[in-house]
């Protein structure tokens, strides 16, 4: 065909021309990423030193499915989700309900205090407003009032040993500025470290409709919360006393005891196990909750959780068992 048309053989020549470049200047990736693969051809043919590569989310955490993994050892009857988590080993060593949504009761300090550890500091001083007036009935407080003045580093350990509900609303406004600005702290932590079944509305646990979180994310928050030395020494206290003061000035003691049956003495941990620390929580929408991080007579570390234990000697007893697959 002969073109008598210079802008009409103009177009046909750049139609031609896109015809036979379609394609140029890509990459044919053979195996595509996927969220579920550590591996893609991208990372393959783009791979030039292995220092330019990003590490995979998953590399240095315990993976479950939703399938379960059960043991014929652990009877896990009495509760509604429970895991146990090797983290040396990045093992799941048992799974129950573990994606499962639940009210986590005060193992949400867990989260409250990672967040003020990371962006507080321990002697910032804290003033107390008058929400620490919670209206919840039963709910746990160490009797802060209005206008008492504490250190965030008093705050951490009447949070996590006494489980101060009260305290926890110190802290909450003092590193948020609000309760509202803390719970979405809260929730762009859970997020950064991939628990994307969790979502926070207060620092203390007390019952909320769109307050929740689920075993493996409760494994998710310990295992970044245990990587901060405070924390851990925390937790580990049997008791704390201490001395704030009032709005006055005047002096006020306080003296609270660990909440965790393990760290009083009163729970039986199996032989060759040791419980480092952990946190409990009760409420009665949530059922009876425990996180612990333990050891064995190697030094390594294991997370394990129980979520709505029907009571709490069950909750000891399903625990007990629990960390017997630790050594078995």
């Amino acid at each position: 065909m002969k073109c008598t048309n210079k802008r009409t053989c103009g177009l046909l020549f750049l139609i031609l021309l896109l015809f036979f470049c379609e394609g140029c200047g890509r990459v044919s990736y053979e195996m595509p990423y996927t969220a579920s693969s550590e591996i893609s051809s991208f990372r393959i043919v783009n791979q030039k030193e292995s220092s330019e590569l990003a590490d995979p989310f998953a590399k240095d955490i315990c993976v479950a499915g939703t399938d379960g993994i059960l043991l014929d050892s652990v009877d896990m009857s009495r509760a509604s989700a429970a895991g146990l988590f090797d983290i040396n080993r990045k093992n799941t060593i048992y799974a129950k309900n573990i994606h499962e949504k639940l009210y986590p009761a005060s193992l949400t300090k867990v989260m409250t205090a990672l967040v003020a550890i990371k962006h507080g500091s321990t002697d910032m001083k804290l003033t107390a407003s008058g929400n620490v007036r919670l209206q919840e009935p039963g709910a746990q407080v160490c009797g802060i009032k209005e206008g008492d003045q504490m250190t965030l580093n008093q705050a951490l350990h009447l949070l996590l040993i006494n489980s101060a509900n009260d305290a926890g609303v110190v802290i909450a406004e003092g590193i948020g500025g609000s309760l509202e600005g803390f719970a979405e702290m809260m929730n762009e932590e859970a997020a950064a470290i991939g628990a994307t079944n969790t979502h926070f509305t207060n620092p203390h646990g007390l019952p909320d409709d769109n307050h929740y979180t689920t075993a493996y994310d409760m494994y998710l928050i310990m295992n970044a919360a245990v990587k901060y030395q405070l924390f851990n020494e925390i937790i580990q206290m049997d008791n704390y006393t201490t001395v704030y003061y009032d709005k006055n000035g005047a002096e006020k003691d306080i003296s609270v005891k660990n909440s965790n049956a393990y760290i009083q003495g009163n729970a039986t941990v199996p032989s060759g196990v040791t419980v480092l620390g952990g946190k409990t929580g009760t409420t009665n929408a949530a059922g009876n909750c425990l996180v612990l991080i333990s050891r064995d007579s190697s030094s390594n570390p294991y997370i394990s959780i129980i979520m709505r234990s029907e009571g709490r000697d069950a909750l000891y007893e399903q625990m007990t068992d629990l960390l017997e697959e630790i050594v078995n």
